[in-house]
């Protein structure tokens, strides 16, 4: 038998999503954890993403130089280092 996971229901007195709570006087120190949480989320490069029409052309040569990059990062890493004499 298959056993279902009750649905999560947030407490009354929790915040929600990336609701910042506000301390006395502490806007700054609030703003920067809020600013943090959107960072994570991804919501900001999601937005600036869909702000133009990118051709899927476009997107495989993008995509295909940032593979290009991280190969390459990847070699010299790897390569033993440079004699220092």
């Amino acid at each position: 038998m298959v056993e279902f996971k009750k649905r999560f229901k947030p407490k009354p007195d929790e915040k929600q999503g990336l609701a910042v709570d506000v301390p006395d006087g502490q806007f700054e120190k609030a703003f920067r954890k809020f600013r943090n949480k959107i960072q994570d989320s991804g919501i900001l490069e999601e937005i600036k993403d869909r702000m133009e029409y990118e051709k899927p052309c476009v997107a495989r040569k993008k995509a295909k130089s940032m593979a290009r990059k991280r190969w390459l990062k990847k070699v010299a890493s790897n390569q033993p280092p440079k004699k220092l004499y």
